[in-house]
């Protein structure tokens, strides 16, 4: 267990008045918000110095465990080539270097498989396009935004971020002569859709808030005071999306709030034309669009809680005419058009799944899989017309594999698993699905993976992940740094808490709003299980989350303190009711329909106010709690977890509190890839300490 030797850092305490519906709140911390000041950056300083020194005797294992993933990963790698009007695209890494580099090559005569060289050696022939290790030189972060080639394959349009902000900038590249345009606009959004004869680019900014709220349109070779705007989104719940349609047909320009949306199209052979709107937003009603021929598909929810699917005149679109019904438990979740093939993506009993419906046949089916616990979802197919699809498939237990699924015969192939080096044999692991039951009756699922022998007596070391909100799926998944824990007799678990989308819709709604807490008491009761099942016991037991998951790791921590020895609580959203009581902050109006609106209802207040960690930090025995955020994070600004370790230090100063933030990275954490698998070790070889496993 984690000896601390030296005083941790104690921060100043300057008495902020907060007063809403009649509630007078005095916040000591409400000054660490202000990043520029001096003793803001001096405290996080210290903490990061105070985490480091803590950790110190750790630091062996953390360079143990940074050298099983990096042995077990094939540095060098290639991903299967997708082909694309007439170059297969592809992905590099080479051993040593942190970023991918991205590649094509022309489609030959005869090809049809993805060419697939050993050991991830460069294809013959190929260009490259971009280099992310190249544009990453000289910074410490590097992300890319947008990567979107012209329809006709000469010019690339990408952005980079080199602080972790998530702001973008937007530069054009002549893919036949390597040339950079001139062409650069600052502070752009993810996401960009071409015109079909790649002379116009449509791209996204964001207003004061982060919330992407214009489309622009550029003509390739001007500057970019001279781009007009094609849209602008007035209604601050709404964010906006653009896209090509894979028919490379329309220009779709999708508005879309936490239960809104409304769709406006712009053919693609005429970029200057107006959007038209698809169905005009209804509150309550999602929809999105898929074009298909003649047609447009309508995936929706008007009267059909877990989606249905319809169509409507793509020349005039009007009324929908049902193609799926509504199934309710089936969540059809997307639904992807090709020239013969309509590819829905669903999920179904907690588990993901996809339904075929070919052209002209009244008889959808769905692909088997094999694995009772397993997640599989659509690939890169940007071809429309094509009898094949790209699927990516995973589990616990089996690496991410890649598949071509022939939609006629309906044959399957495996084109690549990743490798994972140093002798790994999925026959050596199990996984499981267990079910506990929350106060109120209901029966939430749990996903386990563990090393095959470990003991089922309460002995086993056991980490429970969970996050729960915004319909997001914790769906199983592959993870090489997770086989260090497995290996060392942890067993790993994933709560499908409600929340989350696993369970269709309805479990989202119950885990929403004035139904938040039920997020909270699954986490605890799928915890209470595995020790009253024997997997493990409550000394042994940390649970573990990010972002909104984080806020997940606070509720729990005040909820439960005596259910866990430790908490890791990544990028924590941990301050909700400050955060969300304040409109100028990045996406606060946008969230009012997944928390509520604590501005404009006092129930909402009172409710966010019972269950927001940092509100409710107390005089009590707290686990060890471990959280990590990021200075440039601007989903979850970094000093929610700052203020609340501090509070924790004040109110419960017996407990072993730590907090580490990356000074330059964003809400991901660091950027290369052998910097976050250094990330990982060190949260690794702090939860194998709680288990007093140091080697």
């Amino acid at each position: 267990m984690t000896t601390e030797t030296t005083a941790a850092p104690v921060a100043k305490r300057v008495p902020t008045e907060r007063v809403h519906h009649g509630d007078t709140v005095i916040d000591e911390y409400a000054w660490l918000a202000e990043k520029d000041d001096p003793d803001t950056i001096a405290y996080l300083t210290a903490e990061n110095a105070f985490t480091e020194q803590t950790t110190a005797r750790l630091a062996a294992l953390r360079e143990t465990l940074f050298g099983e993933t990096k042995s077990r990963t094939q540095e060098t790698d290639l991903s299967v080539p997708t082909r694309k009007n007439g170059y297969w695209y592809y992905t590099r890494t080479v051993e040593g270097q942190q970023y991918g580099i991205h590649c094509r090559r022309t489609v030959r005569d005869g090809e049809t498989d993805p060419p697939m060289p050993p050991d991830g050696a460069p294809l013959d022939g190929e260009e490259i396009l971009l280099d992310g290790n190249a544009l990453a030189e000289g910074h410490d972060f590097f992300a890319l935004g947008t990567f979107d080639i012209s329809p006709d394959g000469r010019w690339l349009a990408y952005s980079t971020d080199f602080a972790g902000d998530e702001r973008f900038t937007l530069r054009v590249k002549d893919l036949r002569t390597g040339e950079l345009l001139p062409d650069e606009v600052p502070d752009t959004f993810y996401g960009s859709a071409w015109s079909a004869d790649g002379s116009t680019l449509f791209y996204l900014t964001v207003d004061a808030s982060w919330r992407p709220y214009r489309v622009w349109r550029h003509t390739v070779g001007t500057a970019a005071g001279d781009d007009q705007v094609v849209y602008e989104e007035g209604d601050e719940r709404f964010w906006v999306g653009v896209e090509l349609t894979r028919s490379e047909k329309f220009v779709v320009i999708e508005s879309h709030s936490k239960v809104t949306s409304e769709v406006r199209v712009i053919p693609a052979a005429n970029p200057t034309g107006e959007p038209a709107v698809v169905a005009p937003r209804r509150q309550g009603v999602e929809y999105a669009v898929e074009h298909h021929g003649h047609r447009f598909l309508i995936l929706h929810n008007d009267g059909a809680e877990d989606f249905a699917l319809a169509y409507t005149s793509a020349d005039a679109p009007g009324d929908w005419v049902p193609m799926i019904e509504h199934s309710p438990g089936t969540r059809l979740e997307s639904v992807d058009a090709f020239a013969n093939h309509i590819v829905v993506s669903l999920r179904t009993a907690g588990l993901t799944g996809i339904r075929v419906l070919p052209v002209g046949s009244t008889e959808p089916y769905d692909i088997d899989f094999p694995e009772p616990l397993y997640s599989v979802g659509l690939g890169s197919s940007p071809e429309y017309q094509t009898n094949s699809i790209r699927l990516h498939y995973t589990s616990l237990i089996t690496p991410d594999s890649v598949y071509d699924y022939d939609l006629v015969t309906r044959e399957m192939v495996l084109r690549r698993r990743k490798p994972v080096l140093g002798g790994f044999d999925p026959a050596g692991y199990e996984q499981h699905r267990e079910w506990a039951l929350a106060d109120d009756g209901t029966r939430v699922p749990i996903s386990l993976v563990c090393r095959v022998g470990t003991p089922r007596d309460g002995s086993a070391p056991c980490v429970i992940y969970g996050y729960g909100s915004y319909e997001a799926s914790m769906d199983p998944w592959f993870s090489i740094p997770r086989l260090s824990l497995l290996d060392r007799g942890v067993v790993f678990a994933v709560a499908h808490v409600r929340g989350g989308g696993e369970l269709g819709r309805r479990w989202y709604e119950t885990g929403k709003m004035l139904s938040k807490k039920n997020t909270f008491t699954d986490f605890v009761a799928a915890a209470r299980h595995l020790v009253k099942a024997n997997w493990t016991s409550t000394e042994r037991l940390v649970a573990r989350g990010g972002s909104a998951g984080g806020l997940l790791m606070g509720a729990v921590a005040n909820l439960a303190p005596d259910a866990f020895s430790g908490i890791v609580a990544q990028v924590p959203f941990v301050d909700p009711l400050t955060s969300i009581l304040d409109p100028s902050l990045p996406l606060t109006v946008t969230e009012w329909e997944e928390w509520g609106n604590p501005l404009a209802d006092p129930e909402v207040y009172e409710y966010m106010k019972s269950y927001s960690p940092y509100e409710n930090v107390a005089a009590v025995d707290y686990p060890a709690i471990l959280a990590v955020t990021s200075l440039n994070d601007t989903r979850v600004l970094y000093h929610e977890p700052a203020k609340w370790i501090a509070r924790l230090r004040a109110v419960a100063p017996q407990g072993s509190y730590l907090l580490k933030t990356e000074m330059g990275a964003g809400h991901g954490g660091p950027s290369g890839r052998y910097d976050s698998w250094k990330e990982e070790a060190f949260v690794a070889a702090w939860t194998l300490d709680r288990f007093g496993i140091t080697a």
